[in-house]
């Protein structure tokens, strides 16, 4: 009977250690894990929820997740759109803490500069937040790191009323 308890007193032990070390392990891995999610997956998780996200300058853009890409965020309210550069980002309240897989291939590549060629294709009246100022015009080109903007109206616009924003600046751009 002793050699029994004894036995059974080891393997209690042997098995609370092992669940010691997986309970570890586990809390090891969801660390490793959750220092790999970027905020454009939580982001992309959150689509139709609503969300405030504060942006550099210190305005405020509130609305419902439309679209999110790993450089940009589509926020919908009021049948007006707004697409923010991440880079412009400070803080996001609204968020869960779950995640959505890591984008597909054809989506990891929507750039910033793609949403913004699709705006200037389609000749939508935008205003363009920077640092401190608004513009309101149209996307008429789009480079790599910055777009042409035609400011103004009427003989203004057709004067050459164009400006370069470089994508750095930019902090949102809204449909009007």
């Amino acid at each position: 009977m002793r050699w029994e308890a004894l036995f059974a007193d080891l393997e209690a032990q042997f098995a609370a250690q092992s669940a010691a070390e997986l309970d570890a392990q586990v809390a090891e891995l969801t660390r490793a894990e959750r220092a790999t999610v970027v905020i454009s997956d939580r982001l992309r998780d959150a689509l139709g929820a609503h969300l405030s996200v504060r942006l550099r300058g210190g305005t405020v853009a509130e609305g419902r997740v439309l679209d999110a890409a790993p450089q940009w965020l589509l926020l919908g309210a009021h049948g007006r759109q707004a697409l923010i550069p991440l880079a412009a980002v400070v803080v996001v309240a609204g968020l869960t803490r779950s995640v959505a897989p890591g984008p597909g291939v054809v989506e990891g590549r929507l750039t910033l500069g793609h949403a913004l060629r699709a705006l200037a294709r389609d000749r939508v009246l935008v205003q363009v937040e920077v640092d401190g100022a608004e513009l309101t015009g149209r996307i008429e080109r789009v480079g790599a790191d910055h777009l042409d903007l035609s400011v103004g109206h009427g003989e203004v616009a057709r004067r050459g009323g164009l400006v370069a924003v470089p994508f750095a600046a930019l902090c949102a751009v809204r449909s009007r």
